[in-house]
C-alpha cells in the first residue's frame, strides 16, 4: 500500500510518496522539501505537498515531529506549527496514521535499511549482529539517542532522552569546556557538548587557551569554517568535537549493552571525513577495564539521504501492514 511519509522539523518539512508491505519499507519516491517558516501549519504544508504531487494523496499518513509525541496538542520544539493529533485524520483526509518522535524514526531507518546503507566508522568492519541491541545516537540541534532491540523474529524501537545524561570530561579541555558552559547552565549534559551549538564552547574555550583574540561566531559559522578548512582554530574544534561524541556515544553504548553503534543525523553525515583523523575511535574505546569489549563493537555512520521519510514509513508499515 501507499502512505504520505513526512518528516517535520525546525526549519524543513520533508514529504515523500512510500509502498509499504509485510511490516516493510518497499520504496520511497523522491522527497519534497518545504520551508516551514513559509506555510502557517502542518494543514497548508500537506496540502501544498499534494498540490505538487499533482493527484489525490494515499488516505495513509506516517509522520516524524521533532518534538515528544505526548497528550493531544504537540508543539514544535524549533517550529511555531501545533499539531493536533485528535485532528489528524479530519484535517489531512486520512483514514490511518502513525505519528512519532524524530529520532524514533530513525531508529526505525536504522533496523530496516540496507547494509551499503552503512558506512564503518571504527571497531571490526562486519556488518551489524542480526540480533540483540544498537545505539542510536545523532547529533543536530540536540542529542538523539535511541535503541533497536533486534530479536530473531522483529525489532523494537526505543526512544529515550539519552542526550540529556551528564557530560563526562576526560581531559583540562573539556574540564575548561564544562566550567565555561556552567556560567550559563547549572548541569551540563552530553547535548551541552555533542550537539551543533555545542561548538561554540569548543571553540571559545581552544581560543582561551591560546590566548587568542577571536570574533564571536555562531555554530553555523564555526561549523562552516570547519568543514571548509578556512579556520585552524574551527577545524581542531571540529575534532575535539568528534573527540568527545566518541566518549558519549562509548557511554550510551556501555549503559546499553549494545553490540552496534550508529551515528545519525545530518551533521554526523558532514562530519564523516573527520571521524576517522579526529580520535573519535580512541575515545569510544576508552573505557577502562571494557576497552576490549569496546574495540570489538561495529560503529558505523548511517548515510541514507532521507532516513527520517524513510523511518517514519517503516513505523507505519510496522504498525499496519504485518
Amino acid at each position: 500500500m501507499q502512505v504520505v511519509a513526512v518528516d517535520i522539523g525546525g526549519t524543513h518539512a520533508r514529504f515523500a510518496l512510500a509502498e509499504v508491505a509485510g511490516g516493510r519499507v518497499v520504496s520511497l519516491g523522491e522527497p519534497v522539501t518545504l520551508k516551514t517558516a513559509e506555510y502557517g501549519g502542518f494543514q497548508t504544508a500537506w496540502e501544498a505537498f499534494g498540490a505538487k504531487v499533482g493527484q489525490p494523496l494515499p488516505r495513509a499518513a506516517a509522520i516524524a515531529v521533532a518534538s515528544p509525541i505526548s497528550g493531544d496538542v504537540i508543539k514544535l520544539t524549533n517550529n511555531p506549527w501545533v499539531i493536533r493529533p485528535p485532528l489528524i485524520k479530519e484535517r489531512l483526509n486520512v483514514d490511518e496514521f502513525v505519528l512519532i518522535n524524530d529520532f524514533g524514526a530513525v531508529g526505525q531507518a536504522v533496523a530496516q535499511v540496507d547494509h551499503g546503507d552503512f558506512l564503518h566508522l571504527c571497531g571490526p568492519d562486519v556488518p551489524f549482529p542480526k540480533t540483540g541491541v544498537l545505539t542510536v545516537c545523532g547529533p543536530g540541534t540536540g542529542l538523539g539517542v535511541a535503541q533497536v532491540l533486534r530479536t530473531p523474529d522483529r525489532y523494537h524501537v526505543i526512544e529515550t532522552e539519552g542526550g540529556h545524561i551528564d557530560f563526562a570530561p576526560l581531559d583540562a579541555l573539556e574540564d575548561a569546556m564544562v566550567k565555561r558552559l556552567r556560567k550559563a547552565y547549572t548541569r551540563v549534559s552530553a547535548e551541552r557538548i555533542v550537539s551543533g551549538p555545542g561548538i561554540v564552547a569548543m571553540y571559545e574555550t581552544l581560543a582561551d587557551i591560546e590566548h587568542r583574540s577571536i570574533t564571536r561566531l555562531d555554530d553555523k559559522a564555526i561549523w562552516t569554517a570547519a568543514l571548509e578548512g578556512k579556520d585552524s582554530l574551527a577545524v581542531t574544534a571540529a575534532d575535539r568535537f568528534c573527540m568527545s561524541l566518541g566518549s558519549v556515544a562509548g557511554d550510551l553504548a556501555l549503559a546499553h549493552g549494545a553490540n552496534g553503534v550508529v551515528i545519525a543525523g545530518g551533521l554526523g553525515l558532514r562530519l564523516k571525513d573527520h571521524f576517522t583523523r579526529s580520535g573519535f575511535a580512541e575515545r569510544f574505546s576508552a573505557k577502562g577495564r571494557f576497552q576490549n569489549r569496546m574495540a570489538a563493537i561495529p560503529v558505523k555512520l548511517i548515510t541514507h539521504p532521507q532516513p527520517g521519510l524513510f523511518g517514519a514509513a517503516a513505523a507505519y508499515a510496522q504498525e499496519h501492514t504485518q
